[in-house]
């Protein structure tokens, strides 16, 4: 074989497949014109086993007859029986290589090449399907005493179809070395493609799963394994996963085929490694972890907080009866000097574990990297800026926001020439990241400046804004508040009917509410329990806040009332309760916009706090740990699961770093300050339910929408023209063809539901232990049936493709225009007769922007939703598996098909609708189409794309 053919790891002789498929490596590793092997065993008539006879890659199917011994003269011996025959298989392995390397790193590869030529020091084994009855398996440890959800579940230690083995194991091959390792160790190619020889036994049967032993002295990235030369047809073995060397993990690593086994339909020869791959996840919950570990396990939140910095640093434990909250990935480090509970902290950018197959790829570090710069760049001039010159730490005009945006932060020529004669790097700065030091222009401004000053776009927001999950429907006046009267007051809304008749075309309230025409957004409840606290803090003021909304005749909403609450200082407290209409005059007007700047502050910290980190990121962190816990990389469940928990743990751990951490970005950035955790497990424990999280069931709960069998998704919306929830109803109702068309597959009926151990431990598991402070609700969803499976698995995927994407990637084109949506407050609204009543009149407009966050304040916020906004290079959107071996179930590789179609036609319908011109919440003169579901993206900031997980 030429070293070209080495090299591409095919064979290109006439007739083979390798030259079919020369032009499809683009896609990523070696790709292969044969069919796949798609049959499955175990499942009787329901999925036959249908297998490949083409050749694939660089070995054509063969068989070696190795003859038999001549006969003894005259032994008078039985003629012995001839060897049996054997097959000569080969396994084509590729492995990405790093892109960047220091020179370190490079003198270590070579080394490790260098070794591989002495001796091979990457050993590959195949691993049958089928037993061998002449050998006897390790016997099955009481390692289920490491599985918690099992115990809950009551099922026995002692399993059959996998646990009580002990006799027969497996059919293996002998280790044969990888080659070329040395050969190739100049390629430059990102994707080598090595192999290794096998010759075993023609009973062998088909190859299940292969092992990896890495006797380099470093890690490496194999992305994908064929097996070829059996009669069954390629074995395809999807990979992507780090493997470790012996020094590290002296056990080879493990990848099984990608047919799919339900626990009960596992190959004999697989059933024992199946089980001792799930307990090698699961660890012993026990110790430290270390970065190159694969172990998945459950902790609190305690390491928020900073205690041995001082007493100001330390956070309360987010987890348990007095702040319930999800369970997040366990890291095991040693508690602090101070704080008996709390772990002690990594700081940022020193790595804090994650299981090492969760960590970001290098395009997706890169694109990190690129925003650490800007960052870095962003609030350096700022800091240094309201450092020697302490009169513009605030903006003066609304000219000084702009500038930001047309030629970013620049200082006073005088300021500017004597910083430079003492720094003078500050100009090279200055002179060399023009670009850079420059912010991009939110979206929210590039169509109409002064959009977000109209009443009109302040209500569009609430429907198709970043925050589009907080408007509810009116349905009793005045609206009432569910907190304790005894502590906060009369529960009833200060705004009456004398407030709002002026503003409902003709109508009566009464009337108005049986017709659906009012609206609000109500965050008097979150709010207030905190307001003391948040309130007490330097610089930070809020009130907890309701707007009431009327839908107007043209399917718009318009504001009609803004109630301002404090908690009461004495019974009859005037100030506790404050009501703010439509101006009628200039400083009514600005009354307004103050009011309204404060609603928009509540709507940003229950947006990020809430809705956006809560509920799809730390609500979803437990069912993915538990999915790697209790599921085999075999079982079809995880393979539809795996695209959609792709970084999630690796985000969230970085969130725990530099994000949701005490004095971190959140904290800095929202009005409630350090008390920003404590609000977001007050809502976990107050308004958490999984069986409400779904679009149609949250829709219902919000009065948004009531159930009509006789529409496509089962429910009417009652406002029509309600972006978010429209675009999003397309998407949900793909999703759910999708996932009950994948569980029709591999469960016919109930009792095949019930029946499947993995799947009942993970979820089990992920309520149990992952949200252990909530075990005990009554509504936690059942699964019994495949239809129960269907609903849950379509919550689960909405939350972290469609859900996520519409909260998140709307952050800077919506909201890093800060006057439209200011992340906090620093000044309340003054009342005539207080002494700030005054310098509001006296000049309105820079008292406002006195009240919104200062200038470093804003820059760093934006530096960081700048961040938070862009897509990586990397990304996989929702409709797409880059990997096109992910499962050789041939149907359902058409049901994926067939979704992909569905997201496709999905995003065409949302192009129409953004065109027509009756939306009025999305087509018009200044306003912003709704793009935030729109499926498909590039890299970077473009307030659209849906990816499959959350990844940011």
């Amino acid at each position: 074989m030429t070293s070209m053919e080495l090299l591409a790891g095919r064979s290109f002789l006439p007739g083979s497949a390798g030259a079919a498929a020369a032009g499809r490596d683009r896609i990523g590793g070696p790709c292969f014109a044969a069919s796949l092997a798609v049959g499955r065993q175990g499942s009787g008539q329901r999925r036959g086993s249908l297998r490949s006879t083409a050749t694939v890659g660089a070995l054509a199917e063969r068989v070696v007859v190795t003859p038999a011994p001549a006969e003894r003269a005259g032994s008078g011996a039985a003629t012995p029986e001839p060897h049996p025959q054997s097959v000569a298989a080969r396994a084509v392995v590729t492995v990405r290589r790093r892109r960047k390397e220091d020179a370190k790193q490079r003198v270590v590869e070579l080394l490790d090449a260098y070794a591989d030529r002495v001796g091979r020091s990457v050993l590959l084994e195949l691993i049958s399907t089928e037993t061998d009855p002449s050998k006897t398996s390790a016997p099955a440890a009481a390692a289920s005493a490491t599985r918690p959800a099992h115990l809950a579940l009551g099922i026995p230690r002692c399993v059959a179809s996998s646990n009580c083995t002990r006799k027969g194991g497996p059919k293996k091959s002998k280790r044969s070395g990888l080659v070329g390792w040395f050969e190739k160790k100049d390629v430059k190619a990102e994707r080598v493609v090595y192999t290794a020889e096998f010759t075993v036994d023609a009973a062998f049967g088909e190859p299940g799963a292969v092992t990896v032993l890495n006797r380099h002295t470093r890690e490496f990235f194999i992305e994908s394994i064929v097996v070829e030369g059996f009669p069954s047809g390629p074995a395809h073995f999807t990979c992507n996963s780090w493997v470790q060397p012996s020094r590290v993990d002296r056990n080879p690593r493990v990848f099984f085929t990608n047919k799919p086994y339900l626990p009960s339909e596992t190959p004999p020869g697989l059933r024992e490694l199946r089980r001792q791959e799930l307990t090698h996840l699961r660890g012993d919950g026990a110790g430290e972890r270390r970065t190159t570990d694969r172990v998945y396990d459950y902790d609190v939140y305690n390491d928020l907080g900073h205690p041995d910095k001082g007493a100001e640093f330390a956070r309360p434990v987010l987890g348990g009866e007095q702040l319930p909250y999800p369970r997040r990935m366990r890291t095991g480090r040693p508690r602090t000097v101070t704080g008996k509970r709390a772990e002690s902290r990594v700081e940022y950018p020193e790595p804090i574990y994650v299981s090492r197959d969760e960590e970001f790829e290098e395009g997706k570090n890169e694109m990190l990297s690129e925003g650490a710069l800007k960052a870095l760049l962003h609030n350096f001039m700022p800091l240094l800026v309201s450092s020697v010159s302490p009169d513009i730490r605030d903006f003066a005009g609304f000219h000084d926001v702009d500038n930001l945006f047309k030629e970013g932060l620049r200082m006073k020529q005088a300021l500017q020439d004597q910083l430079f004669q003492k720094i003078p790097f500050v100009r090279k700065i200055q002179e060399n990241s023009e670009g850079l030091l420059r912010y991009d222009t939110p979206d929210i401004i590039k169509k109409d400046k002064f959009a977000w000053l109209r009443d009109d776009e302040f209500a569009r927001q609430a429907l198709a804004g970043i925050n589009p999950v907080n408007i509810e429907r009116l349905q009793a006046f005045p609206p009432v508040s569910k907190l304790d009267p005894a502590v906060y007051g009369p529960p009833e809304s200060a705004i009456k009917e004398d407030h709002i008749i002026g503003q409902l075309d003709g109508m009566s309230v009464q009337q108005a509410l049986q017709d659906n025409r009012l609206y609000m957004l109500d965050f008097h409840d979150i709010f207030l329990p905190f307001l003391d606290r948040i309130n007490s803090q330097d610089g930070r003021k809020a009130y907890g806040t309701r707007t009431l909304f009327f839908l107007t005749a043209t399917g718009t909403l318009k504001p009609i009332a803004i109630e301002l609450c404090l908690p009461p200082m004495t019974d009859v407290c005037k100030r506790a309760k404050r009501v703010f209409t439509p101006p009628t005059d200039a400083t009514s007007n600005w009354l307004w916009q103050l009011a309204k700047a404060h609603v928009c502050s509540n709507d940003a910290g229950v947006h990020q706090l809430i809705n956006h980190w809560l509920r799809t990121h730390a609500c979803m962190e437990p069912f993915i740990i538990a999915a790697h816990r209790q599921m085999s990389a075999m079982h079809p469940i995880f393979k539809l699961l795996k695209p959609h928990m792709r970084y999630t743990l690796k985000i969230n751990a970085l969130a725990r770093q530099i994000l949701i951490n005490g004095d971190g970005v959140i904290e800095s950035g929202f009005t409630p300050g350090r008390y920003c955790m404590e609000m977001s497990a007050f809502a976990y424990r107050e308004l958490w339910r999984l069986d409400q999280e779904g679009l149609p069931a949250d829709l219902i709960r919000r009065g948004m929408a009531v159930e009509d069998p006789t529409q496509p998704h089962g429910i009417r919306l009652l406002i029509e023209d309600y972006p978010y929830a429209t675009d999003g109803l397309l998407l949900w109702s793909a999703i759910s063809r999708w996932c009950d068309a994948y569980v029709a597959v591999y469960y016919p009926d109930d009792v095949a539901v019930q029946g499947d151990r993995e799947l009942q431990s993970w979820y089990t598991e992920a309520v149990q232990t992952g949200h252990e402070d909530k075990r005990d609700a009554p509504w936690w969803p059942r699964l019994s049936t495949p239809s129960d499976l269907a609903s849950l698995l379509t919550t689960l995927l909405w939350l972290t493709s469609a859900q996520h994407a519409a909260l998140n990637f709307g952050q800077y084109p919506l909201g890093g225009y800060i006057p439209n949506r200011p992340p906090l407050m620093r000044r309340l609204v003054p009342a005539e007769g207080d002494p700030e009543y005054a310098h509001l009149v006296a000049d309105p407009h820079r008292f406002f922007l006195s009240a919104l966050p200062s200038l470093t304040q804003t820059t760093t916020f934006m530096t960081v939703i700048d961040t938070l906004s862009t897509h990586s290079a990397d990304e996989e959107y929702l409709g797409e598996r880059p990997d096109e071996e992910w499962t050789a179930d041939p149907t359902a590789l058409a049901a994926a098909r067939e979704f992909a179609d569905d997201v496709r036609r999905a995003e065409e319908e949302m192009e129409r609708r953004n065109a027509d011109t009756a939306r009025r919440n999305r087509c018009g003169a200044g306003v912003l189409p709704y793009e935030l579901m729109a499926p498909s993206s590039g890299p970077g900031i473009t307030c659209r794309g849906v990816p499959n997980s959350v990844t940011i």
